[in-house]
């Protein structure tokens, strides 16, 4: 990880100005999920610390969920949608090839004054687009952007391959981001960075311009995703620790001022992990993946709205979010709520 840029306080920051969240009613638990292959919620549990997920119906797609994610947001936020310059959507599972998903999300809700985009690095698909829509609002290009991290990874799913059908579940959350005075509040910073040469540890490889619909598969499983959890494990908790040192370092600030770690919901014992290299106490380490399993870019999303409908984040509050994902990717923000 290369060293950072210098930091120097912008004209504006971006502020969280609301947030929201949607899954899909649909929960399938870890005692269903042993009915189909040979393992257990014991087995489930003590591997990844998720006990359910939510799942979508064949007619739930991921805009849908991004919908419901943005139009809670935006009642959060207090704005109506066209007050609204740019909407990001981070996923990786989108509604078609094209157009975006980002531009079904801007139809639906009637934000008629923004742009939209969506944003494809997996399970930092989030991190990445807060970053994106902090320039914007940083430069004054914007003054309020949406940001969201839906996905629906349980399409993808072989649900007769152990490794895979335990992690993941269906969801969306989304930010409202608006224009701030007090650079001493907002994202304060956010790094990202990637590694291309790791993409086999975690892929779905039909059907793009490698393998495209119009010829047959080598390898009918190619539909599918496919990880290598070993391998994955390893490298997440070394970047995540790295990403949250070297973030507050950048503002200089340290752990010790840290209200909450929201990191990506990959794996409960990631998490603890790398929670007890940065010598976090739980209580300042937010987790929820018992409940939702891995949704990928949602899950930080998901986890914040949470936080702000339970009270457990305050104005004034230190937070710091941390993904790890396919590409492979990563990357952080430092936010002061």
């Amino acid at each position: 990880m290369r060293k950072p840029v210098d930091r120097k306080d912008p004209a504006y920051r971006a502020v969280i100005l609301g947030t929201g969240s949607f899954v899909p009613e649909k929960v399938l638990t870890n005692d269903e999920i042993a009915q189909q292959v040979d393992t257990s919620d014991e087995w489930i549990n003590t591997r990844t610390g998720i006990r359910s997920r939510h799942i979508t119906s064949k007619d739930e797609s991921t805009a849908l969920l991004a919908t419901n994610a943005a139009q809670r947001a935006l009642k959060s936020a207090g704005i109506k949608a066209t007050d609204l310059d740019m909407i990001i959507v981070g996923t990786i599972t989108p509604e078609m090839v094209f157009p975006a998903t980002a531009c079904f999300v801007q139809n639906a809700i009637g934000a008629s004054n923004a742009w939209a985009h969506d944003l494809a690095a997996a399970c930092s698909g989030f991190v990445y687009g807060i970053s994106t829509a902090q320039q914007f609002i940083e430069t004054g290009r914007a003054r309020h952007a949406l940001v969201i991290g839906a996905d629906t990874l349980t399409k993808l799913i072989d649900w007769n391959d152990r490794a895979s059908c335990i992690l993941f579940g269906d969801g969306a959350g989304a930010v409202v981001l608006g224009r701030g005075d007090d650079t001493k509040r907002g994202i304060l910073y956010s790094t990202m960075g990637s590694d291309g040469g790791g993409w086999t540890a975690l892929h779905c490889q039909a059907h793009g311009s490698r393998h495209p619909a119009t010829r047959p598969l080598p390898d009918p499983n190619m539909v599918y995703m496919s990880i290598n959890g070993k391998e994955i494990y390893q490298q997440a908790v070394r970047t995540i620790v790295e990403l949250v040192q070297k973030s507050l370092k950048q503002c200089e600030l340290d752990t010790s001022q840290l209200k909450l770690l929201i990191p990506h919901q990959m794996n409960a014992r990631i998490i603890e992990s790398a929670a007890k290299r940065l010598k976090l106490p739980k209580e300042k380490v937010f987790v929820n993946i018992a409940e939702y399993g891995n949704t990928s870019a949602a899950s930080i999303p998901i986890a914040l709205d949470e936080c702000m409908r339970t009270q457990r984040l305050q104005t004034g509050d230190l937070i710091v979010f941390v993904a790890f994902g396919a590409g492979l990717t990563w990357g952080a923000n430092v936010i002061r709520v």
